[in-house]
């Protein structure tokens, strides 16, 4: 991988003008090897999750290959009762140093002075937005300072996702990293049999009201 240790050379994270090469170069590379690939030029790599369904296939090949990785977690307060007895589970199992960030506005204060969530076609649901998930995951990033990060994102996802490859510029003049960029939903659920690890599908979102949209985090800069 010589383009990629000559661009490394200069500066520790990729120039812009460089990723689409890169893309280029680890097309062929196994999701375990992009991991491999990002650790060795990282020097404080974050891993995020939500734990969605299919969430925990990222989350194991990462940790697998580095055990204390941060994992960031933007905990909304809106999560299912499943979903936290997940969390739980796998912090337990793979002895997760998770990385827990939380609205500064309660979910009982949202309740009681705004009457909760808003739609999503009123005027104040960016703003809910923005407090609910992206203001704790800029704290997160703003704190732990990380040259690369690892996201779970797919381009089945959206177009948006899929244009993005699987190295991009992420927030904070990060290195965005998304190992299984180009699996699909099956390939999701095989590696969680493979591998023997439970899924979560008792799973919300509230600002993502159609999961095909963006909530903001990947737009962040």
């Amino acid at each position: 991988m010589g383009l990629l240790t000559t661009a490394f050379a200069a500066n520790p994270l990729l120039l812009e003008a460089n990723l689409q090469d890169v893309n280029a170069e680890l097309a062929a590379s196994e999701a375990a090897e992009i991991v491999a690939w990002a650790l060795s030029r990282a020097h404080r790599p974050v891993i995020s999750t939500n734990f969605r369904p299919g969430s925990a296939a990222l989350l194991h090949l990462v940790v697998q290959a580095r055990p204390d990785i941060p994992v960031i977690w933007v905990d909304t307060g809106y999560n299912t009762p499943a979903t936290y007895r997940y969390a739980e589970q796998l912090r337990r199992r793979w002895q997760l140093n998770l990385q827990t960030y939380t609205p500064r506005i309660s979910v009982a204060r949202r309740e009681a002075v705004s009457g909760g969530i808003p739609r999503p076609d009123a005027a104040d649901f960016m703003g809910f937005a923005r407090d609910a998930k992206l203001e704790p995951f800029e704290r997160a990033f703003n704190e732990l300072a990380p040259d690369v990060w690892f996201t779970g994102i797919r381009a089945a996802h959206n177009t948006y996702r899929a244009g993005l490859g699987a190295v991009s510029r992420g927030p904070r003049n990060t290195l965005r990293v998304a190992p299984v960029h180009h699996w699909s939903a099956a390939d999701i659920t095989a590696y969680l049999e493979a591998n023997d690890i439970p899924d979560n599908e008792d799973y919300v979102d509230p600002t993502k009201p159609d999961q095909r949209l963006e909530c903001g985090v990947q737009f962040l800069r």
